[in-house]
């Protein structure tokens, strides 16, 4: 068997014409091209899994960076709070 001749995909563009209706034909091959980047998409994902041991060398790397942001948006928190209990004590009371 050889390879489609340019009739034969024109049969076959007739009878999807016939089937699924001018209209419905780019919103199918929309879909399936949709279907496409997903499939690519989940695919690229299984290679970037097995790099995780990688990933995770780099990650532990960063973890005194996270710690150093932690320790100062408790600062920042701190300075904060004291800063509104202050406010509060200087407000006249409301009567």
């Amino acid at each position: 068997m050889g390879s489609l001749s340019p009739v034969h995909w024109m049969i076959v563009l007739v009878v999807l014409v016939l089937l699924f209706g001018a209209k419905k034909l780019p919103d199918t091959a929309k879909a399936l091209g949709q279907s496409l980047r997903v499939l690519k998409r989940e695919t690229s994902r299984l290679g970037d899994e097995d790099d995780a041991p990688a990933a995770q060398a780099r990650t532990a790397s960063a973890v005194p960076d996270a710690e150093e942001r932690m320790r100062a948006l408790e600062e920042e928190n701190a300075r904060l709070r004291a800063a509104a209990d202050a406010a509060r004590r200087d407000e006249p009371e409301a009567r």
